[in-house]
């Protein structure tokens, strides 16, 4: 019901709100919603948590993250947004900004602006407790959760306590039930929490215990039920300390259950037990009693992580007292407790470029700190983020009593020798950091138990020491790439339980044989360099077989080139000799030289294997008997190049069942693979790959035959690069998906019964047989490409038995067919959507059946179909709303009024009638790269809906529109490479919609339409290189401009009267010297960015009046003739306070950085100086210590700042980044001198 179309929405998309107090199941609902199989229609899909902090940034780039997802590497807000409006154009999407709480309509304003350019239908949920919210963010019902009802809290109550039980055999089932329900008050998630707390309390006087404990009156100014303080009050005493820590957490955060016990291990809160557990699963167990009881829930982004509900963090903050610090990007003394003596644990989140020591003042009054834990949400970037080297050098020394440091994804080139001083130290993490070499000062750390340094790529050894780490059991080097051996000390670490990586040593470090002296190895273990064994009796040495606790073992040999010569006995019998326990549930074999393998692979004895990788082992020629593993649920093999055949060996003799628990198999790189007998002696009684849900199969040019022809729970199938195979489609109940790129034949010999794929994808396949476009009537989205006889047949020889029996496509891609000259005359898809054109370089034109016929088609998209000069206007149906043309050489004219026919069918008179744009309601044209392009219509007349136009790289393109205005819906206008641009239009609409105007290198544009003044919605015009532009209309810009740039434009004369532009923020002028922004009431003192370079810096510094700009954030400068110091004080150049980057460039004569003018910029963060030939020294009483960053580039004469030796160096010491004259230096700089390498 949430999630219908209602024919009353207007805009492109609905806002759902769920408003109801804390634990009524608001997030609860979403999930289901979100997780729906109704929700399949909508894509994408996007799952945000926004919480106190509604930065509409940081929101915009979550819910781009989670699209596609990857890390949004972009900037700055205009950036993100337009790619999100990109991401979801003319698409149905499906977002949730859970747990909003932000009333601020300018601000929901700015985030929804992208989701405007949706398809019809589109939804945003938004979770929120706050009915205000709902009114500020909603645009029509409202949907207020409500108490459940006492039936529907006792089934949530009954779900948590009995797990499956009979609650009936619970003595005085009623009464019991009636109490139930009346405390838990119709929230869901006091419900769950009581029956956690009851599932382990068997007996009626416990029950009745906790339903008459005196918690259940207390009355407090939190807001936190009284449920969970009761559950909270009966937790064991461990499970509170564990509990308790958690509010070192930020709200939302996502954690894995590993991350938290190690935490809880290093902080002393998981206690060793009589039986003598693994620490790690009494953490474990902890972890799940908290999970049991509703204090943990599974994350509904990933599957491999959890949260706490927002009231349960609030319990957790509560039972934490002072002792849990967290500080925020918002932080504020005054808003924080001010009483830190009792602060043990402290986290912050990770700024996303610096973090510099002035976040960190605060800690100057903890004296007793034990945790030091940066939090990220997402890794946003490529580079990571730098940490102040003072934080290292002179902060973190001090804290003596810290167990827990964790520095992993900062830039950390060095660690300081002062961690020695750190003896309490538990816990160190460095992952992801660029960490060379690790000083011996750390092996002075005997209290060590965990030590993490994954993904350091640059780690080059272990210090030699290392086994003085007695008590270290974790040490995680995975992706430590750069490591070649590790050092014999490590023989001396009895405690160890995980080693993520044992690296075999060619000349030095630790051998194979070492292995055996960590009997009680635990989770991951990979072992790489086993090229560099000599004996292979060093692999029985290993003792792989004993290690119980082991489930998930790599063994890697090095890459082998070819020409490279491989004693494969010797490694056959390493293999054999390194038989893992049977307890191990993922095995990998990478790059192994024998030709077979033992017989342990695939024995029915490692009956716990769920996941099996043989990647590259290039010179095997046959498979071990795998289909005996019976919970084998992912096989994976890749790059066997010697590899022939796969026969009746792979399913296991005597085995009727073979993979009977196989979901994913997939196939990639097997060069030489010809044929695979899906049967073994084509035994009908073998039912192999029963529960295969996944087959893909990728780059096997040699395999011919065809395919296993009874897969009965096959959901998806992937071909690709198998130019011999003949891919046959029997009865497929399950199949959802199938993607074919590269065969001989696809064989369509299945029932016209089976369940037709909703995806599909047709790609370079030789020949079809059997087709029938029957077998295939639930297709939602085609894809045919270099199929030209297939296209010609369904599409215009039988387009009535072929394509038009496709009656539930909604999106169909025809492309790279080159003799394909149109599309069928008739042909009726009800439901077509989007139809996208490509690489038909003999079409010419669009029938009207095809396009015209069908009613629902909203977007159109052509690329490089090199014949089509126009599209006729009466073959589009009124329904069309975006047109995106690309690279078509011959294209003139986008639509032609001229091919009307009068005899045409599918033509109504009404249509025939009317104007040349009225019926068509297009909103969105796109063209890209159509150099032969002289107009968009050859009426002239722009459709009247029109409200996104963007025009790039079109050379031959004069004019825009005939008429003497734009369509008045017009939102967006970009016209971009088109040299011979004359005209865009006479003036601009009274009550025109334009937001944006971004016109670049329209060389012969000599003026801008008239009204440019009156553009009332205007938020943003930027002109590039339009070198003929000699003035502005009216000389004016609209009041309301927040955004203006101006650039290369050497004819433009224009005053620009900035001081009443009361909305303007972002002014950047640069090499247009007819410019004039000096009104005599001076800039407007709204501006956050300003940019003066070139011709424009015509006016003295002095003259600007900087000081007056207090809201001034960035300040870019290029160009200063006459400057010796900046800013030069002296002569009234005085920069304002609210500064946060500044650039400076092109300073001929600049010798200095001025003191004066830098010491109360007590908010800069970032520093350029570039093309300053004389500039030598910085200020003499250095940078504020909130400086960040630091670039000096072009700047030969400035020697003095190298690192530790220039007489500069001082000054920027502290600086967490500097990058001078091409040297990056992401460094960290720490007392004492460098350790020898």
């Amino acid at each position: 019901m949430v999630l219908k179309n209602d024919p009353s929405d207007a805009a492109n998309f609905r806002v759902i709100p769920l408003v109801g107090m804390g634990g009524i199941g608001k997030t609860t609902l979403a999930q289901e919603v979100y997780n729906d199989k109704l929700t399949e229609a909508f894509e994408p899909k996007a799952w945000v948590c926004v919480s106190d902090d509604f930065d509409v940034l940081r929101i915009s780039k979550a819910i781009l993250d989670s699209i596609k997802r990857s890390s949004c590497k972009l900037e700055d807000l205009n950036s993100v947004q337009l790619e999100l409006k990109e991401t979801v154009f003319k698409k149905k999407f499906l977002i949730v900004l859970d747990d909003v709480w932000s009333e601020r309509y300018d601000l929901w304003q700015a985030l929804k602006s992208p989701f405007m350019a949706g398809a019809p239908g589109s939804r945003i949920i938004v979770t929120t407790r706050s009915m205000d919210v709902a009114l500020t963010m909603g645009s029509g019902k409202n949907y207020e959760l409500k108490l459940l009802s006492d039936d529907d809290c006792w089934s949530v109550f009954v779900a948590h306590a009995f797990e499956g039980r009979d609650a009936g055999t619970h003595g005085n089932f009623e009464s019991t039930r009636q109490r139930v329900v009346e405390k838990c008050k119709g929230l869901p998630l006091a419900a769950r929490a009581l029956g956690g707390l009851l599932r382990s309390k068997q007996g009626v006087d416990e029950w009745r215990a906790i339903l008459d404990s005196k918690i259940w009156n207390l009355q407090d100014k939190t807001e936190i039920p009284s449920v969970l303080k009761l559950s909270y009050h009966h937790l064991p005493s461990h499970l509170k300390r564990c509990f308790a820590y958690c509010a070192v957490l930020p709200k939302d955060y996502e954690f894995k259950e590993k991350e938290l016990v190690l935490l809880w291990i290093a902080e002393g809160l998981v206690q060793q037990s009589e039986d003598n557990k693994q620490l790690e699963d009494l953490g474990s167990g902890y972890f799940h009693d908290l999970l049991s009881r509703s204090l943990f829930q599974k994350s509904s982004n990933t599957e491999s992580k959890y949260v706490m509900h927002d009231l349960v963090h609030d319990l957790a903050q509560w039972a934490s007292g002072e002792t849990c610090f967290r500080l925020d990007d918002q932080f504020s003394v005054d808003r924080q407790s001010n009483v830190f003596e009792k602060v043990r644990h402290f986290s912050y989140l990770r700024s996303y470029d610096c973090d510099g020591m002035d976040k960190f003042k605060v800690l100057d009054k903890v004296v007793n700190l034990r945790t030091f834990l940066p939090i990220f949400f997402k890794q946003w970037r490529i580079y990571p983020p730098n940490i102040s080297p003072m934080v290292l050098s002179d902060l973190l020394p001090q804290c003596k009593k810290l167990r827990v440091l964790s520095l992993g994804s900062y830039c950390i080139t060095e660690v300081p020798i002062s961690i020695g001083c750190l003896k309490q130290l538990r816990y160190l993490n460095f992952s992801r950091s660029e960490i060379q070499c690790l000083p011996d000062a750390i092996c002075s750390l005997f209290n060590l138990e965990i030590l993490i340094l994954r993904n350091c790529w640059c780690l080059l050894k272990l210090p030699s020491r290392i086994g003085n780490l007695v008590n270290l059991h974790y040490l995680n080097i995975e992706g430590a790439s750069a490591l070649r051996e590790l050092p014999l000390g490590m023989k001396e670490l009895k405690c160890l339980r995980t080693l993520t990586n044992f690296i075999v040593g060619k000349d030095s470090g630790c051998a194979l044989r070492d292995l055996k002296n960590w009997k009680f190895l635990r989770g991951r273990l990979c072992i790489s360099g086993l090229e560099n064994v000599i004996d292979s009796q060093e692999a029985n040495e290993a003792m792989l077989r004993v290690k119980e606790g082991l489930t998930d073992l790599k063994l890697d040999w090095r890459p082998r080139r070819d020409g490279d010569s491989v004693d494969e006995a010797r490694e056959k019998n390493i293999l054999d000799m390194l038989k893992p326990h049977s307890n191990i549930k993922r095995l990998e074999i990478h790059s192994y030289g024998g030709t077979r393998f033992p017989s342990w692979v695939g024995d029915p004895s490692f009956s716990n294997v769920a996941v099996l990788i043989l990647k590259n082992c290039r010179r095997s020629t046959s498979l071990p008997s795998l289909g005996q593993l019976c919970s084998l649920k992912d096989l994976t093999i890749v790059g066997m190049s010697e590899l022939k055949s796969i026969g009746s060996e792979i399913y296991g003799e005597g085995c009727s069942k073979p993979f009977q628990s196989l979901q994913t198999l997939y196939f990639e790189d097997l060069q030489e693979w010809e044929h695979w007998e899906p049967n073994r002696d084509n035994d009908e009684h073998v039912q192999a790959f029963p529960r295969l849900r996944k087959l893909s199969i990728k780059k096997c040019p040699k395999l011919s035959g065809r395919l296993p022809n009874h897969l009965p729970s096959l959901e998806e199938i992937v071909i690709a690069g198998c130019m011999h195979l003949a891919v046959s489609l029997p009865s497929l109940p399950a199949l959802c998906t199938m993607e074919i790129d590269g065969c001989k034949r696809l064989v369509c010999d299945g029932p016209s019964e089976s369940k037709s794929p909703n995806k599909m994808t047709l790609c370079n396949i030789s020949e079809f047989e059997n087709w029938s476009s029957e077998k295939f009537q639930k297709v939602e989205q085609l894809m045919i490409v270099g199929c030209e006889g297939f296209v010609n047949e369904i599409c215009l020889e039988k387009p009535l038995q072929g394509l038009q029996r496709l009656t539930c496509l909604k999106d169909l891609l025809i492309g790279n067919c080159p003799t394909v000259v149109s599309l069928p005359k008739a042909c009726f898809l009800p439901n077509l959507s989007e139809i996208t054109i490509q690489d038909c370089n003999a079409l010419a034109s669009l029938t009207d059946g095809m396009i015209y016929n069908n009613a629902r088609l909203e977007v159109l998209r052509i690329k490089r179909c090199d014949s089509l000069t126009s599209i006729s206007r009466e073959h589009l149906p009124s329904s069309l709303q975006a047109i995106e043309i690309r690279d078509c050489e011959t294209l003139q004219c986008v639509l032609d009024d001229r091919e009307k026919s009068c005899t045409s069918s599918s033509v109504t008179e009404k249509n025939i009638n009317s104007s040349s744009s009225t019926y068509l309601d297009l909103e969105s044209l796109f063209v890209y790269r159509c150099p032969s392009l002289t107009c968009l219509w050859s009426g002239g007349r722009l459709p009247v809906t029109l409200k996104r136009l963007r025009i790039e790289d079109c050379s031959n393109f004069k004019v825009l529109t005939s008429e003497c205005q734009l369509p008045v819906e017009v939102e967006e206008l970009t016209i971009y490479g088109c040299s011979n641009l004359e005209s865009i239009a006479e003036r601009f609409h009274d009550d025109a919609c334009l937001r944006s105007i971004w016109i670049s290198s329209c060389e012969n544009l000599k003026s801008l339409p008239k009204g440019l003044s009156n553009l009332s919605h205007l938020h943003e015009i930027r002109i590039v290189r339009c070198h003929n532009l000699v003035s502005l209309p009216e000389d004016a810009l609209p009041s309301n401009v927040v955004d203006v740039l101006i650039e290369d434009c050497d004819k433009l004369k224009a005053l620009i009267p900035t001081g009443t532009l009361s909305s303007l923020r972002e002014l950047a002028l640069s090499e247009c010297p007819g410019i004039v922004v000096f009104p005599e009431e001076g800039l407007s003192t709204n501006l956050t960015d300003l940019e003066i370079s070139g011709d424009n810096m015509y006016k003295p510094l002095v003259k600007w009046g900087f000081h007056k700009l207090t809201s001034l954030r960035k300040l870019y400068i290029d160009g200063c003739s006459d400057a010796v110091s900046f800013p030069d004080v002296g002569k009234g150049v005085i920069l304002p306070t609210s500064l946060t980057s500044i650039t400076i460039s092109d300073f001929p004569k600049l010798k200095r950085l001025s003191s004066k003018g830098f010491q109360y910029l007590v908010s800069l963060e970032h520093l350029s100086v570039f093309s300053c030939p004389n500039f030598t020294s910085f200020p003499e009483a250095g940078f504020p210590s909130s400086l960040l960053s630091l670039e000096i580039q072009r700047c030969p004469l400035l020697e003095k700042c190298k690192m530790r030796k220039g007489q500069e160096w001082p000054k920027i010491a502290h600086i967490p980044l500097t990058l001078i004259n091409q040297e990056r230096k992401h460094k960290v700089y720490f007392d004492g001198p460098q350790e020898e390498e």
